[in-house]
């Protein structure tokens, strides 16, 4: 896995998107990135209004737990985050 010094991008110009309907708020994410990309909290109302019946039981079965990114424009792509995802709900897409 790459560290700090091998990321693939400057700071900004790629940011990690996070699958709600995937994401089960493990907190993965947030213990391998090194830059503070990330946060896990209770998804937003909007955000769970959006997600599919499946996704909605899958959400309140894990306490409605999602990751966010406040942290997005520190993102490196490193990859980190993508590898330790347990549940692959974590890419990374091309800011712009």
């Amino acid at each position: 896995m790459a560290g700090p010094a091998e990321c693939r991008a400057e700071p900004g110009q790629f940011a990690p998107v996070v699958d709600r309907s995937k994401c089960e708020g493990k907190s993965d994410c947030v213990e391998v990135c090194p830059y503070n990309v990330f946060e896990v909290r209770r998804i937003d109302d909007a955000d769970f209004a959006r997600l599919g019946v499946l996704a909605k039981l899958k959400s309140l079965a894990h306490g409605r737990k999602t990751a966010y990114t406040p942290g997005a424009a520190a993102c490196q792509a490193c990859g980190k985050c993508v590898a330790a995802c347990p549940e692959k709900a974590i890419k990374l897409a091309r800011v712009g």
